[in-house]
């Protein structure tokens, strides 16, 4: 992800007011022309076309937009050890039912001076604070309860796994307060009141509504009279008379009297192939639907961190939960690392896609580097560990450590990325931290493909120059669906001697929480670059993947779930949705043959913009202080096309698959040659993606407004003419004969 957007709030919130401005000028000042002869794509299925990578489409995942905690990651409760925020116990509240007398203190073991030692009850160095509950009068019942990420998500008839750690004790006269004062000299305080352990019995764990008012869940544990840290398990099983909803929260209660403490308080849902400590089943059904082919982790910035102590500690995100202590987030949040190295390598296997693994180099967000060196080789060997945990056999070190994790069998990994957007790196060190890890990775794995961060059309000083040529460059692109279409053709005329391209990060930068249909055509026109490019373009992938899409909430001062706007798959607590360009990346990925059939145009329509136009209502709204800074018009170039294609062909079945996408406001016909073709059969299929406006979307509310039709296509020749909708992404599956 752009450093430069998570650096510079001020910077985010002019690309806010830029999409809005890139959304809603072109619609005034935008017209099609079609020239006075119909438009015509030649498909010569007479040329040898160029192998469709089979690698072409894949998925780049980071902790952002609380795309695990609160995202793809099961886990319902918020602050489960308790380390979000060291004042305040985020996301928890006191239960005070009745006449109760109750009140809740975070307990940390390291960091305080104002706790006395016999306080202290760290369970280990990763759980090392804890919640207490005191509880002088019990009235009807006193406890804690947990809001989950923006709710609890129920639904009727299911099973929930709670867990938790808890001990219980009482709290004698002592003389903290005597009269005198303390040992220290200190001014006399005022004891605490004695509080009588009443604590071992039955524990209540509930799941309920906002008020109270609805049970939807409910067990009980029975806690047993020890001074020392249990782990107690239940399942809940929802009533089944009830509508589905988030409006609910997490409950633990008491009906006596005591010092309750808590740690680890977890809740799970069923998970995607119920996967313990897994995924979450909806979002991850919408990735399998896509059918990607590989997944680049674990970043993006999430991988570098703020500062040298912030990467991702992969080694700390292995075994059990109560091993595992978090770390500090590259996107203001905490990270719980339950979305450890092994759960991205199992949700690999979920969906079927092959890991892309970023390791991390020695630079981080705040601009602090480690020099090639000595001073580097400790980062050097922890990526050949991780390498090594990810691929080597049960005989190894780190594959052994991974077999007593519960995989034995190794995971296969092709490609490895040595950082992430090296050339935010203004020192010119990354030449020299690559090439020592390319050549300590190449010495132990030489069957592994590096890659750059660095582009070729960055400054020398930044690239790799010494030694060999990459095998592969990574190249990003945040863009409007001007600038994508404009560029469409931004890889026709590549050095094909050149070193292969990674298009590890891209999208067109146009609606909020999820992108609008604008984005999603000006992201066909830019995959349809990719592909009829994809002998040099080798793998691709858009992001952000995630959004949690709740508000900031100001009343209660609950944070926004968005950092980045313009995402590909929206969720809250309850239910998630897939934005228009998800559904484009779903075609894009599900009709594609293994080789590029070579086609030509003639007659294509253009777009004529009246930049003039566009610039003065930019200037005059950026004066007016709701611009953006420039509008979507500067830049732009008079006149562009306004359709976009590409053609494969599955040699195998003879299917030939056509992607045409118009983004004029107007319907194109278009003659369809298929030159060279022996026989096609004349009935086929089209799947149509469309909308009324550009800024059409989907939302929470509305999931399916923009959503693709797939119908009959008839009259199908070897030369014939269809009308392309306006604002459409079209998928043409044609079905043909092979010659005898």
């Amino acid at each position: 992800m752009l450093k430069t957007q998570l650096l510079t709030n001020p910077i985010e919130a002019i690309m806010k007011r830029l999409s809005a401005a890139i959304i809603v000028l072109p619609c005034f000042f935008i017209s099609s022309h079609l020239k006075a002869q119909t438009a015509k794509l030649t498909l010569d299925l007479t040329k040898p076309g160029v192998n469709v990578s089979p690698k072409l489409y894949g998925l780049m995942t980071e902790e952002i937009n609380y795309s695990y905690d609160g995202g793809l990651y099961g886990e319902l409760i918020r602050n489960r050890i308790f380390k979000n925020n060291p004042t305040t116990s985020e996301a928890w509240s006191l239960v005070q039912d009745g006449d109760a007398k109750a009140d809740i203190k975070l307990m940390m073991a390291q960091g305080t001076t104002n706790i006395p030692r016999d306080e202290h009850h760290a369970i280990n160095e990763s759980l090392t604070t804890c919640l207490r509950l005191t509880v002088e009068k019990p009235g009807t019942r006193a406890g804690i309860a947990n809001t989950g990420y923006w709710g609890i998500p129920v639904r009727p008839t299911t099973t929930y796994i709670a867990s938790f750690y808890i001990k219980g004790a009482g709290r004698a006269a002592n003389n903290f307060g005597r009269p005198g004062g303390n040992r220290n000299g200190a001014p006399n305080v005022t004891p605490p009141p004695i509080v009588e352990d009443n604590t071992p019995g039955p524990i209540t764990v509930s799941i309920e509504s906002n008020d109270g008012k609805i049970t939807y869940a409910s067990g009980t544990i029975n806690l047993v009279k020890n001074p020392y840290w249990k782990k107690y398990e239940l399942k809940l099983t929802t009533r089944p008379d009830f509508t589905p909803t988030k409006d609910a929260h997490f409950v633990i209660s008491t009906n006596r009297t005591g010092l309750y403490y808590f740690n680890l308080v977890s809740l799970f849902p069923p998970t995607y192939k119920n996967r313990p400590n897994g995924d979450r089943i909806d979002i991850t059904r919408l990735l399998v639907d896509m059918k990607p082919t590989f997944l680049r982790f674990p970043g993006g910035n999430f991988l570098e961190g703020p500062n040298l102590g912030d990467k991702f500690p992969w080694k700390t995100t292995l075994g059990p939960l109560e091993q595992r202590p978090g770390h500090a987030g590259s996107w203001s949040y905490r990270a719980t690392d339950g979305m450890g190295l092994l759960e991205f390598l199992g949700w690999c296997e979920d969906v079927h896609m092959e890991p892309l693994l970023a390791v991390y180099a020695g630079y981080s967000l705040n601009g602090d580097h480690v020099d090639a060196g000595p001073l580097l080789e400790p980062y050097v060997q922890d990526a050949l560990d991780e390498i090594e945990y990810i691929t080597g056999d049960i005989k190894t070190h780190w594959g052994a450590i991974r077999a007593a994790n519960g995989h034995p069998a190794p995971f296969k990994l092709s490609y490895i990325e040595v950082g992430n957007e090296d050339w935010f790196d203004r020192s010119n060190s990354y030449d020299g931290r690559f090439n020592q890890f390319r050549a300590a990775i190449n010495k132990k794995y030489p069957n592994l493909h590096i890659i750059s961060t660095v582009p070729a059309n960055y400054p020398k000083a930044q690239q790799v120059t010494t030694g060999k040529t990459p095998d592969m460059l990574d190249e990003h692109y945040y863009r409007s669906a001007w600038q994508m279409e404009e560029d469409a053709a931004h890889y026709d005329k590549y050095d094909r001697k050149g070193p292969e391209i990674f298009v590890g990060e891209w999208a067109t930068r146009e609606g909020a929480p999820t992108t609008n249909l604008n984005a999603a055509l000006g992201d066909a026109a830019w995959m349809t670059g990719m592909e009829r490019n994809s002998d040099i373009v080798l793998r691709s992938c858009y992001a952000p993947l995630f959004v949690n899409v709740n508000p900031a909430n100001p009343a209660t001062g609950a944070p926004s779930g968005m950092q980045w706007a313009s995402d590909l798959i929206g969720y809250d607590a309850l239910n998630s949705y897939g934005s228009p360009s998800y559904y484009t990346q779903k075609l894009f990925n599900t009709n594609i043959g293994n080789k590029v059939v070579p086609t030509s145009v003639e007659n294509l329509p253009m777009l004529h913009i009246d930049t003039a136009a566009i610039n003065s209502a930019a200037r005059a709204a950026r004066a007016a202080g709701n611009g953006g800074g420039g509008g979507g018009g500067m830049g732009q170039k008079p006149e562009r096309p306004s359709i976009y294609y590409v053609a494969t062909q599955d040699t195998k079945t003879e299917i030939l698959y056509l992607k045409v996408i118009n983004v004029a406001g107007t319907p194109q016909p278009i003659t369809l040659d298929l030159k060279g073709a022996v026989k096609v059969l004349p009935e086929g299929t089209i799947t149509v993606l469309k909308g009324d406006k550009p800024e059409d979307t989907n939302t929470i509310t509305e999931p399916t407004k923009i959503f693709p039709v797939t119908s009959k296509l008839t009259g199908i020749s070897k030369s014939f003419t269809h009308t392309f909708d306006p604002y459409s992404v079209n998928i043409l599956k044609i079905n043909m004969v092979k010659a005898k």
